[in-house]
């Protein structure tokens, strides 16, 4: 018995010392002040119709079907409350048919049900669109994939419409480009895999990235249809069915840090 003990404890001896030290120094992580706002359970702390949205293995789910299908683009919001600085992290998959995505400093249209206003990280299955910042119900495209744009004042007569031609916002000036577009759409991944979004609100600059790749650039001096603050939301849209699945929503709040 005694010589089982001994040879048991050289054992354990050998294995501590060929073990890897402990790293000496700390591991630098890059999502301090992040939090989670969807549980990856239920649709606690969210509000949208429950026909199109739901949750399936942990994620959140927005699917359209044949027997579903929409007239106008329908939302789920975060519960959370107005954001204005922020930084907000997350994974989508989409279908090829799919068409979506998240509203931010936004507002809810009162004489239409699930229905927002606002700036949105686009995002669609066929890739011609995902990464750029388009104004659901506004000023439409205000900056394609690959754009860094600012958009000047208007004047507080002016109509939306009078701005507007062929679905972009025609007064954003491109200051200049954010890469090659091939090279752009590279960095995005096949279909049916997850990608990361990251949006970066500080003021009135708003950035897009994509798997950690900078999609769009906007620097917003419109002060009469810019806005500074307001909800998130997620959108699926009309068209054909599809679905579209979002996990690990990080947000993290940054007003009132220097340099916001």
């Amino acid at each position: 018995m005694k010589a089982i003990t001994l040879l048991f404890s050289l054992s354990v001896l050998i294995f501590q010392g060929c073990s890897s030290p402990a790293p000496s120094a700390p591991v630098e992580n890059d999502d301090t002040g992040f939090v989670r706002i969807f549980n990856g359970t239920n649709l606690d702390g969210w509000k949208g119709d429950t026909v199109y949205w739901h949750v399936e293995d942990s994620n959140l789910v927005g699917e359209i079907t044949p027997a579903t299908l929409l007239k106008r683009n329908s939302f789920i919001t975060w519960q959370g409350g107005e954001v204005k600085d922020f930084e907000l992290k997350f994974d989508f998959r989409i279908t090829a048919n799919g068409n979506s995505g998240i509203n931010y400093r936004s507002v809810l249209i009162d004489s239409l049900p699930f229905a927002m206003k606002g700036y949105q990280g686009d995002i669609d299955g066929q890739n011609r669109h995902t990464g750029m910042n388009y104004e659901e119900r506004a000023r439409t495209t205000l900056a394609q994939r690959g754009q860094k744009v600012t958009l000047p004042p208007v004047p507080a007569s002016d109509s939306l419409s009078a701005h507007i031609k062929d679905n972009v916002w025609s007064a954003a000036v491109v200051e200049s480009s954010l890469g090659n577009a091939d090279s752009l759409l590279a960095a995005i991944h096949p279909l049916g895999s997850w990608n990361e979004y990251h949006i970066v609100a500080r003021g009135n600059h708003l950035q897009h990235f994509v798997n950690g790749v900078l999609m769009s650039d906007v620097t917003d001096n419109d002060s009469v249809n810019g806005k500074s603050q307001g909800l998130i939301g997620v959108q699926v849209h009309v068209g054909p069915p599809m679905k579209v699945e979002f996990r690990n929503f990080f947000l993290k709040k940054i007003e009132g840090k220097k340099g916001s």
